[in-house]
């Protein structure tokens, strides 16, 4: 099975991190600043990938699409319990998260939203976040590269989120109508 993690940045930034797990090994690749993070995306996406995390709000708050019960114009369900940041602050990288989403599905993988701040500050016990602890809390199969910098390390989560997700062990936040997200 091909999985993959996506740390997801600014369209021309080159922090856009893929990370993909097959058979333990780990590959890491990185976008380049000045060039688009969407298509670095969509080029870089293997044929036989089953499942991306991306690291965006891939939904907008329930308010703006009339669900019922739902009156916060700033967060969604899963943004309010895991602390994460406003979909609507995030603005336009919500928006092209929206549209990568609708492009990957149509190639028919699966995609599910993760945050890996929340993965970390489940799993690492209070440790302070930094590449290091990152790597303690990652499978020890995984055979990695060198991780060079944070936004490698947060791909890595992600890979980590699908993962779990994959074997069943993920938790879930939020409403499923609204848009959840999974560590």
């Amino acid at each position: 099975m091909l999985l993959a993690g996506i740390d997801y940045g600014s369209k021309l930034a080159g922090t856009t991190v893929i990370s993909l797990l097959k058979d333990n090994k780990v590959t890491v690749l990185q976008s380049e600043k000045k060039k688009d993070a969407d298509l670095f995306i969509l080029d870089n996406l293997p044929q036989s990938l089953q499942l991306i995390a991306l690291d965006a709000p891939m939904s907008l708050p329930g308010v703006y699409r009339g669900l019922k019960n739902k009156s916060n114009y700033f967060y969604r369900e899963s943004d309010a319990i895991l602390k994460a940041m406003s979909p609507m602050f995030l603005g336009g990288l919500t928006a092209r998260a929206m549209a990568l989403k609708e492009k990957i599905l149509s190639k028919n993988i699966q995609i599910i939203e993760s945050y890996p701040a929340g993965l970390f500050n489940l799993l690492s016990q209070n440790k302070p976040k930094n590449i290091e602890s990152i790597l303690d809390i990652l499978p020890g199969e995984w055979q990695l590269p060198e991780i060079k910098n944070l936004h490698q390390a947060d791909s890595l989560l992600c890979l980590y989120s699908a993962v779990r997700f994959t074997n069943g062990t993920s938790q879930k936040f939020g409403d499923e109508e609204e848009g959840v997200i999974i560590l």
